[in-house]
């Protein structure tokens, strides 16, 4: 009787492995894709702030470097580069 018993509970612990592992797999992957969309947003926003300028746009991407270093993040980043994109003149490079 006991590995008749035995053999019940085998497929209910493979269940909840599954389970976890799943919902582990399922969790990481939306953390990644949010992370890869906030990069995409912040890529795009420092082009469209750059308007095609090649020397603005390398000029900002330094910038983002230096703001990231800086731990700024989210809606101050943002800010952050309008103001920069704001008072950039083409000699400050």
């Amino acid at each position: 009787m006991d590995s008749l018993s035995a053999q019940a509970f085998e497929p209910m612990y493979l269940e909840y492995f599954i389970i976890i592992v799943t919902t582990a797999a399922g969790l990481y992957f939306h953390w990644w894709l949010y992370v890869r969309i906030q990069r995409w947003i912040t890529r795009d926003t420092v082009r469209a702030l750059a308007a095609g300028d090649a020397a603005k746009l390398a000029f900002l991407e330094q910038q983002l470097s230096a703001a990231q270093q800086q731990g700024l993040r989210g809606k101050r980043l943002h800010s952050h580069l309008q103001d920069i994109a704001t008072h950039y003149r083409a000699d400050t490079l």
